[in-house]
């Protein structure tokens, strides 16, 4: 047996531990949410749906105001408003919907048309089918719904779709620029007071390869088309538009600024620049301090049940509809997609 001479061990012990500086040790570190790239994963939607969101607010968040006072409502409805009005007590009596669905064949297997059929919007504006028109599956076809769909040259990518109660006066696809129109980006409606815009506007793209693209041709010439609507008749324009205008428009803004897709300078002073010709965001015209208001969570890190998300998606007005604008809600708890559906109720 071997012996160890206790009276010689611990002085040495207590040597080593002294000549030891934790405070060296490298901190661990959290990695935050940049990527805004999805996969699809089937969910199911709540039964019980609150009708507003009350959202506290972390005061070491980078997106918390730190100039809010602590009486200042930070809530933001989240289902459809039955009692919706104007400020000057009109009822509403339309309302629109807009949702990114990422992949309508995939949406369809998650019984998303059941939604449509439950909440029964007169206007339904849908994002990112990725699906050419010979492979629209049947039941898509909605029974007092007109619809409209819009694919791309490449199967599988992005794709838009309208569906409507009432036929429109007419329906186009894209901004008639061949460069911009090939990936069925674009639907436009035409009805009797107001134009309807529905859009899937594109990504920058990992590494920010299609940056240019996205904000020297695409958010141009927009603008553009945009101008000339308005100049015929007020435009609603909804959809996925793949940016947050403002730090409190997503949860992460520190680390994505300038990184990550939808949130570089370029593309939020593209927004802005499109606001100033003569339109407006009517979510922030009516929560302006609406806090982790996120219409999409990324599939990875489990974003969505940590609630790190974006808010991409939006109901964009020209100002003279300003007065007929009664709510903006954003449908957090109904799944079926990375994005969730968001609801525009008019009085037009």
């Amino acid at each position: 047996m071997l012996f160890v001479n206790r009276n010689l061990l611990i002085p040495a012990f207590n040597r080593f531990i002294s000549s030891t500086n934790l405070s060296t040790m490298p901190p661990k570190r959290k990695k935050a949410v940049t990527d805004v790239e999805a996969t699809s994963k089937k969910t199911t939607e709540a039964e019980d749906e609150p009708t507003t969101k009350k959202t506290k607010i972390d005061k070491k968040s980078s997106t918390a105001s730190t100039d809010l006072p602590d009486d200042v409502d930070t809530s933001f409805p989240t289902q459809i408003n039955p009692d919706a009005k104007t400020k000057d007590g009109r009822k509403f009596t339309k309302t629109i919907v807009s949702w990114n669905v990422n992949g309508i064949r995939a949406w369809l297997k998650k019984d998303g048309i059941d939604y449509l059929q439950k909440y029964k919007p007169d206007i339904f504006c849908i994002q990112e089918t990725k699906c050419s028109q010979e492979k629209l599956p049947a039941s898509l076809k909605v029974p007092d719904y007109h619809s409209y769909f819009s694919s791309g040259d490449t199967e599988g990518y992005a794709g838009t779709a309208l569906y409507s109660k009432e036929k429109p006066i007419n329906v186009t696809y894209g901004m008639g620029i061949k460069k911009l129109d090939d990936e069925g980006r674009l639907i436009t409606a035409e009805y009797d007071t107001f134009y309807l815009v529905g859009a899937y506007v594109p990504n920058s793209g990992k590494g920010l390869v299609r940056l240019k693209y996205r904000t020297k041709e695409w958010d141009v010439a927009f603008r553009d088309y945009m101008k000339g609507l308005d100049a015929k008749k007020p435009v609603i324009y909804c959809g996925d538009l793949n940016v947050a205008h403002q730090e409190t428009d997503l949860k992460n803004p520190k680390t994505n600024r300038n990184k990550t897709p939808g949130f570089h300078d370029d593309e939020r002073q593209g927004f802005t620049d499109l606001l100033a010709e003569g339109f407006f965001d009517s979510f922030r015209e009516l929560y302006p301090n609406a806090r982790e208001c996120w219409s999409f969570w990324t599939y990875m890190m489990n974003a969505r049940a940590k609630n790190v998300g974006w808010r991409l998606d939006y109901f964009v007005l020209s100002d003279r509809l300003k007065k007929d604008l009664c709510e903006h809600a954003i449908q957090q708890d109904v799944m079926g997609s990375d994005h969730c559906p968001i609801v525009l109720q008019m009085a037009l």
